[in-house]
């Protein structure tokens, strides 16, 4: 039995499956909003509450691997991590009160693992593709390369220092009308050189470029535009929706009242100040990328890390593999 653990800045979620044909089948999950790098953009370091909270959420996940009998497993930390400078310290509870060993991934590999997540639903008729995941801390965007019936590569890859934490903090936790925009051109100017490299502009034109979003921001709009009186990722992953209706989503949220985004069954009150800054982070990405559709993934660095471990595991000798 296989296990991944992402642990972002924002929540905590774990996957335990196995493998089925060339896929995998879901055994069990585990998600939950610990708000790990709550306060951190301001101190510098994770707080105890967010510590203890996300502690909680970790021991959730040893408890149901136990239960399941994982055998193999990757258990990743991001971009609060990274940052924080008390995180060896934090990695090392963790480890004694769940049993869990952390390892920090770099901005690099955490996209890599997004983009192994996510490559199925890519178009292979499309030879181009901008895939983004809009993460708590940070944001990763990359410039893919489709290649047919083969793997997709990048060509390029920026991490931005901004995710919804950080970006709703940044605001005051209050993203009215004015605060958007600026959030837009802020999160805009952050591309810089990436952007004048892979904006693509002509290959767009021709519609050589598709657009694979994977993060809670996408895949909330996703459920709102399909009117769901609840979230679900069966009705979302793979959703491709119209760059007209994910702008028509973000101003019909930019006009609700905080209790009406509270109130509203897709977001509720754990999204409800963190929704308009994913969106201004998204907006800022398609106004860089004009794209006329978005491809929804509720997919990424779990489903990614469960790929590469099954994959190793049946490419280890069988002599390799009795000894272990």
């Amino acid at each position: 039995m296989f296990a991944a653990v992402d642990l972002g800045t924002n929540n905590c979620r774990m996957l335990v499956a196995k493998p089925e044909g060339r896929t995998f089948r879901v055994i069990d999950s585990f998600s939950r909003t610990t708000r790990l790098g709550e306060g951190l953009a301001g101190t510098g370091v994770l707080s105890e509450l967010a510590m203890r909270r996300t502690i909680e959420g970790l021991r959730r996940c040893a408890e149901k691997m136990g239960r399941c009998g994982v055998t193999v497993g990757r258990y990743v930390a991001t971009e609060a991590c990274r940052r924080a400078r008390n995180c060896q310290e934090f990695i090392e509870r963790v480890r004694a009160e769940t049993g869990i060993h952390l390892e920090i991934i770099s901005p690099a590999e955490e996209a890599r693992l997004a983009l192994a997540g996510c490559a199925p639903l890519l178009d292979r008729r499309v030879p181009n593709a901008v895939v983004f995941d809009i993460g708590g801390g940070s944001t990763e965007v990359m410039a893919v390369r489709v290649h047919g019936k083969d793997p997709a590569t990048v060509e390029g890859f920026v991490s931005l220092p901004i995710g919804v934490v950080t970006a709703a903090e940044q605001c005051g936790g209050a993203v009215n009308q004015d605060a958007y925009e600026r959030l837009v051109d802020s999160v805009r100017s952050m591309f810089g050189a990436f952007a004048e490299t892979y904006a693509m502009p002509r290959r767009i034109a021709r519609g050589k470029v598709q657009m694979l979003g994977s993060s809670g921001t996408v895949t909330t709009l996703g459920a709102i535009h399909l009117g769901l009186p609840r979230y679900e990722r069966s009705a979302v992953d793979g959703l491709t929706m119209t760059s007209e209706a994910v702008n028509a989503i973000i101003r019909n949220l930019l006009a609700m009242t905080p209790a009406e985004r509270v109130g509203h069954p897709c977001i509720g009150v754990e999204r409800s100040d963190l929704v308009l800054a994913g969106c201004a982070i998204l907006d800022a990405i398609c106004r860089i990328w004009p794209m006329k559709s978005l491809r929804v993934a509720d997919r990424g660095l779990r489903e990614g890390m469960l790929v590469e471990l099954m994959a190793a595991q049946q490419e280890e000798p069988a002599g390799e593999r009795a000894a272990s």
